[in-house]
């Protein structure tokens, strides 16, 4: 058993490095998941790989770890080109899907088994041991094996053994998905805390685009092997360069409107439309769907009365600090509104229909 030390506060790094994926591309034969993958990480900065199932996140994670020979590009961390660099070289850090732990080792001896390699001295193995057990919140549980622990504690204890060797760098693929709703949220904000304070340059792969937005310093959106965009969650949300990014990354209306060049009319309002991601306006003239943000879609008492309100209330949801109205409009469409949790409708009730005037990303009339 391996003595703890009193906790201390975790040793910062000198300092992150960089990561560079240049021009890659991994096929499987005469199918090819990455297309000229470009992606660029600063020193201590944390990205998120985010996209629908398929569409290569994990392909890319796995080509920066060394699990996967790239088949054209380069992969660099810090001032080296690794991309013939062997996994076990490269410095690394990383967390799988799956649990990968060592059924015969105890929880405590599988969160030191990396620092053993390491020929870490035995003091403090057990202080960094200790600290990272008490950080996952599974410090009571140290003597226990694997096969005693649930599905959602065995991750954590991978967890820890990744982040207990204080890597250059950190990979995540889904890390969390074997976790309970609120335990989820209170792991990631740890994994951001201990990130930041370490400096780890950190790509961190999820299909969940409310963790995706609240970790990360930039959210690289992918599709097809591709990124769609890259940029801060913020950017993302309100000015997603695309149809496939809005319609991917939080909630959207598509709502039939008519544009002019540089507005579109929906709804009997007129909307400005977001610019491409080089520069230029989205759509040229004519029917298009325009993604109008649930938060941007006000509902009201109708100014002639209650019988002169077009649309109709079919549910209304609490969601805590805000509700959730989904209205049917004049022509059968339905239409979602995110509001106050102070203003409440019921299935029934007739209502004004008016959007606010933000920015839209429009598509294609589908």
């Amino acid at each position: 058993m391996i003595t703890r030390s009193t906790q201390q506060p975790m040793k910062p790094l000198d300092g992150g490095v960089s990561m560079r994926l240049e021009g890659v591309t991994k096929a499987y034969g005469a199918t090819t998941v990455l297309h000229d993958f470009d992606l660029a990480l600063a020193p201590g900065e944390l990205i998120c790989l985010l996209g629908p199932s398929g569409c290569g996140k994990t392909t890319a994670l796995r080509c920066v770890a060394g699990l996967e020979t790239v088949t054209g590009g380069r992969v660099r961390i810090g001032d080296a080109d690794v991309t013939d660099v062997s996994a076990n070289r490269r410095d690394i850090g990383m967390v799988f899907q799956q649990y990968s732990l060592f059924p015969h080792l105890s929880v405590e001896r599988n969160v030191e088994f990396g620092l053993g390699m390491r020929r870490v001295p035995r003091a403090e193995r057990g202080t960094r041991v200790g600290e990272m057990l008490d950080i996952v919140g599974l410090g009571h549980l140290a003597g226990r094996f694997p096969h005693e622990l649930s599905g959602g504690q065995q991750q954590r204890v991978a967890l820890a053994r990744a982040l207990v060797t204080r890597p250059r760098a950190l990979l995540l693929d889904e890390p969390l998905s074997a976790l309970d709703a609120k335990v989820r949220v209170q792991l990631r904000d740890q994994i951001r805390a201990i990130q930041t304070e370490l400096g780890i340059t950190t790509i961190f792969v999820t299909h969940d685009q409310e963790e995706a937005l609240a970790i990360s310093d930039r959210v690289a959106v992918m599709n097809r092997g591709s990124i769609a965009q890259l940029g801060s969650p913020e950017d993302l949300y309100q000015r997603p360069s695309s149809a496939f990014v809005a319609d991917f990354v939080g909630l959207s209306n598509r709502m039939a409107g008519v544009c002019d060049g540089s507005a579109v009319s929906v709804l009997g309002g007129v909307l400005p439309i977001l610019p491409d991601a080089d520069g230029t306006l989205q759509s040229g003239i004519g029917p298009v769907t325009a993604f109008v943000r649930p938060e941007n879609v006000v509902l009201g008492a109708p100014l002639g009365g209650a019988s002169d309100a077009q649309s109709v209330v079919l549910t209304s949801g609490f969601l805590g600090a805000i509700r959730r109205t989904v209205v049917q409009l004049p022509d059968g469409s339905t239409l979602a509104s995110q509001h106050s949790a102070a203003t409440m409708f019921r299935p029934g009730d007739r209502v004004e229909v008016t959007l606010i005037p933000e920015p839209v990303t429009v598509g294609p009339r589908s």
